[in-house]
């Protein structure tokens, strides 16, 4: 059975031709390859002398003797050059084998085989230079065959895998890779050779013989096909990249840190809440990081105590058996079946697992934890009976020198364990967020006393003033933001009148605080000077305007008074602008007798008032300029309240919000107080629901009071001549109205007095005499008169007949005082009402002091 060889074979590439010569030295047949070879067709061959045909002149004659010889039947091989026909000059050089042959009748013949010899030069060097390049090649080189098998593989191949080159042969895939990279390249392998499309940087992992630690292979595949273009197999090249790989992950790793911390330094510390910081922490380190991760700060931490929450310093808790109180305040995992703190057994919240969170708990002595507490290093936590975590790390917070808490973050089977680079990254990520946390401590702390301060400068309890029902809230802002300086004051003034003071200094923080307490100091120690409402924002404003400056001010009065103005406008030049504090401020003082209420506006909201059966009204109060700002004078406005009218002082944060303007706000003010009837501790709630404060913006201060005239009969009110009898004639007055009032008891002691008073204005006074007494809570007695001249206290020698007259009044009543009028002076004292209990006897002390 004959078998036509493929093409492709070695004689296509070596270029095998024939001839033959007949007994007389002619060319008798002449095959096609000769005709190709020498570029002459047949029938310009047959029958012609090959020497003279195709032979140089210069070696005809030695082509002759070989002819000649050949045909005595000698063989011969040998090197012949030979002439192209057409081409002059150009010669060729073939390889030519000569046996000799028998005719038919028994001549001899001779049979040529002829070979181009740079055909074979070609194949020389090709076959030199594949085996060098394959030889010498320093990465692994294999063919495979068209069956996936190996065919051939260099040194390098073998020196990676084991054995001689010669031992891969007919191997498989499976023979160095293993379950689904054998089957990935076996399919790749397939793909290359129906496709012929080749495959670059196929990327393998395994491991060579011997190794334990996996590698990384780059493999280029091609198809290789025979010189006619028949696929005979797939040529691979392999480079070992597993340095690459790593230094690539180590690269990757090292984007992937940077990157987490910068996202800590972004999402880490925006809140100044303990717990809201330490959940901030675990959003940034779940899942990136690790799988599950929990925080436990210290609970003298949370709990405000002054006291360093950590130290590495062996401490007295130790005594106890284990680390000090911690609370976990924040949890999170990436697994949905995860427990709290996995890597703990039992259940969460359970007398041998992990604590719940919120809960209060302590670490025991010798565990990686609590070392972790103590000495404020990294520690690692062994992984569970479970499996399910197979990595944990304890990592201390610490923050200037000083542990605050515990974060534990862990990663659960199928993800990599940690090593040093996540240890040092889990220190960062642990101390940017115990840093955050230790300010928002400190933030909190320095909150807590501003607050305390803010809140110690707000009348205590429930204010209470004689004709008014008062009721007031306060709502500082919320804890995430800093105090402000809104305040509200009732300050009890002599004749049972009463000041109403609501402010708000511009601004936020410990010093705006401040600045309200000396704001709102200076506005009590001002009313103690019974002033008239707007002379109080004037001495208010310098006040205001003395804040700013460096030697500060002060509105007392002397020789520096007049020079204020000059003194004040260079030191406010000299001052820095953020040291210059504005606030808003509204005075009110309310006369019960009358119920007449005078007001005076420092750049304040207008106060509210609402009379029975009417529409909530806004005042129309001369604003003026916000204390601070100086030169301009404040206006007075005097009102005429209605009984039972209710009148609302209040500051921006009720009415103002970023959502609404303040127009709205006060139009929504006004429609809550709807039933002004209702009691008032249910209309300051019914305010502060209904209105859109979007409190925790801004403080809110908020006095309302109802108008309750003191009645008829509770006030005594005569005029007196100016003559000697009126003394007498006052007294009597006092005698009966305390009677007529059932206040025997303080008959005397209001004689005495009233009498020493009467007296006064004859003897230092002008115009006409005027008595009053007033019942509420106290007895109050008034004297005026229209002189200018301020009774003084002052010490009578042993040998005077008399100046001891108010000394009798300031040891005998509970308060006494003097005030300006617009037409005088009042002198006046206070007595407490009796209460049943027999009153108090004087000490020699008391009783000497007159002398």
């Amino acid at each position: 059975m004959w078998q036509s060889s493929p093409p492709g074979s070695i004689y296509d590439y070596i270029r095998v031709a024939s001839f033959s010569i007949g007994p007389d030295g002619l060319i008798e047949q002449w095959s096609r390859r000769a005709a190709g070879l020498f570029g002459v067709a047949a029938h310009q061959a047959v029958g012609k002398d090959p020497v003279e045909a195709f032979l140089p002149g210069e070696v005809r004659r030695e082509g002759r003797r070989r002819v000649g010889e050949v045909l005595d039947g000698k063989e011969w091989t040998g090197l012949v050059p030979f002439r192209m026909p057409g081409e002059d000059g150009v010669h060729g050089l073939a390889e030519i084998y000569v046996m000799p042959s028998e005719t038919a009748t028994g001549e001899r013949a001779a049979v040529c085989i002829v070979v181009d010899v740079r055909a074979l030069r070609r194949i020389e060097t090709d076959l030199a230079a594949s085996q060098a390049i394959f030889g010498q090649s320093p990465f692994g080189f294999v063919l495979f065959g068209t069956d996936l098998t190996v065919v051939r593989a260099n040194e390098r191949f073998a020196t990676v895998f084991g054995g001689r080159a010669d031992d891969h042969r007919g191997r498989t895939v499976g023979d160095y890779l293993s379950g689904a990279e054998a089957d990935r390249l076996t399919a790749t392998l397939e793909r290359v050779l129906e496709t012929g499309n080749s495959v670059t940087d196929l990327q393998l992992v395994g491991m060579a013989p011997g190794d334990t630690e996996r590698r990384h292979w780059s493999m280029n595949l091609y198809r290789v096909h025979s010189g006619s273009g028949r696929p005979i197999g797939i040529a691979g090249l392999a480079t070992d990249v597993t340095r690459r790989h790593m230094a690539a992950r180590e690269a990757a790793s090292a984007r992937r840190n940077l990157a987490l911390l910068n996202e800590a330094s972004a999402r880490i510390g925006n809140s100044l809440d303990l717990e809201t910081t330490a959940r901030e922490l675990l959003d940034v380190a779940v899942p990136v990081f690790c799988d599950l991760a929990s925080v436990d700060l210290y609970q003298a931490l949370l709990t405000g105590d002054e006291a360093a929450p950590g130290s590495w310093s062996p401490l007295p808790r130790e005594a106890v058996g284990g680390s000090a109180e911690l609370r976990r305040v924040a949890f999170a995992s990436a697994v949905s079946d995860a427990l709290p703190a996995a890597s703990d057994s039992g259940p969460p919240g359970g007398p041998d697992g992990p604590p719940a969170l919120g809960a209060v708990h302590r670490y025991p002595f010798g565990s990686p934890c609590a070392v972790a507490l103590r000495t404020g290093r990294v520690e690692d936590v062994p992984a569970d009976d479970r499996g399910f975590v197979q990595s944990t790390l304890a990592v201390p917070m610490v923050a200037h020198d000083t542990v605050v808490g515990l974060v534990r973050f862990s990663r659960t089977k199928g993800s990599e364990p940690f090593d040093d680079r996540d240890r040092a990254l889990a220190t960062e990520l642990a101390a940017r967020a115990a840093v955050c946390i230790d300010n928002a401590r400190l933030y909190r702390r320095e909150h807590e006393r501003a607050l305390i301060l803010q809140r110690s400068l707000l009348p205590p309890g429930d204010p209470e003033a004689a004709g008014l029902d008062i009721a007031c809230r306060y709502l500082p802002g919320n804890t995430a933001t800093e105090v402000g300086g809104d305040w509200f004051d009732v300050i009890e003034l002599p004749g049972h009148r009463t000041a109403l003071v609501v402010g708000d200094v511009m601004g936020r923080g410990l010093r705006a605080a401040v600045a309200m307490g000396e704001l709102r100091t200076a506005v009590r120690t001002l009313a103690l000077l019974d002033l008239e409402p707007a002379e109080v924002l004037s001495a208010l404003d310098e006040v205001a305007r003395g804040l700013g400056t460096p030697g500060g001010a002060s509105p007392s009065g002397g020789g520096g008074g007049a020079q204020w103005p000059a003194r004040a406008a260079r030191k406010s030049r000299e001052a820095d602008l953020s040291e210059v504090y504005l606030a808003t401020c509204v005075y009110a003082v309310y006369d019960p007798v009358t119920r007449r209420c005078t007001f005076a506006n420092a750049g304040h909201l207008p106060p509210v008032v609402v009379e029975p059966g009417e529409d909530a009204l806004l005042l129309d109060v001369p604003p003026g300029m916000p204390l601070g700002v100086g030169g301009e004078p404040f206006e007075e406005v005097e009102v005429e309240l209605k009984e039972g009218a209710l009148l609302a002082l209040y500051t921006d944060g009720l009415v103002e919000s970023r959502d609404h303007p303040l127009d709205e706000g006060l139009a929504a003010l006004r429609a809550a107080l709807v039933e002004p009837e209702r009691p008032l501790e249910d209309v300051c709630d019914r305010v502060l629901t209904s209105l859109d404060t979007r409190h925790g913006e801004d403080d809110i201060a908020l006095l309302m009071a109802r108008i309750q005239g003191l009645p008829t009969e509770a006030v005594g009110d005569w005029r007196l001549p100016r003559e000697l009898r009126s003394v007498g004639r006052a007294r009597e007055l006092a005698r009966g109205q305390l009677t007529e009032w059932g206040l025997e008891e303080l008959v005397d002691t209001t004689e005495l007095l009233v009498s020493e008073l009467v007296t006064n204005a004859l003897r230092y006074g002008e115009g006409e005499i005027r008595l009053r007494l007033l019942r509420d809570r106290t007895l109050v007695c008034e004297v005026w008169d229209a002189g200018l001249v301020q009774p003084r206290r002052r010490r009578a020698r042993d040998t005077d007949e008399g100046g001891r007259g108010l000394q009798l009044v300031g040891l005998l009543s509970a308060a006494w005082g003097a005030r300006r009028t617009p037409r005088g002076k009042t002198v006046w004292f206070e007595l407490p009402l009796p209460d049943g209990r027999p009153p108090a006897e004087r000490s020699v002390e008391e009783l000497l002091s007159m002398f």
